[in-house]
């Protein structure tokens, strides 16, 4: 009965440190994907504010131009937002699209 005592318990040993290490490398490769995704979206959303910045600039000079075309400063500016409630009841339609392809990638790149 002591040999069997002498021979289980180094393995549960050997069981819980693996156990131990499994879950440490669980939480570093965790740690790993959430920090690539963090990053990859601070990056792209930095990105995102400066093109937003270009964009606007270009948007209010686009309206004014077309105000001197038209002969009226707010002609381009009202061509110029209704460009833009076109462009949002498009998004607003194809909103759950856009929604399962972003799912799907967050949850791709989670799970490489």
């Amino acid at each position: 009965m002591e040999a069997n005592k002498d021979i289980v318990e180094p393995l549960f040993e050997k069981v819980a440190q693996y156990c131990k290490t499994s879950f440490a490398l669980i939480k570093l490769q965790s740690l790993s994907k959430t920090a690539d995704v963090s990053s990859t979206m601070f990056s792209r959303l930095l990105l995102i504010i400066v093109l937003s910045m270009f964009a606007l600039t270009l948007n209010i000079a686009i309206a004014l131009w077309l105000g001197d075309v038209l002969g009226k400063n707010y002609y381009g500016f009202l061509i110029v937002a209704s460009f833009y409630a076109l462009i949002a009841i498009v998004l607003y339609l194809i909103h759950p699209i856009i929604k399962a392809r972003i799912n799907r990638i967050i949850i791709t790149e989670m799970l490489t």
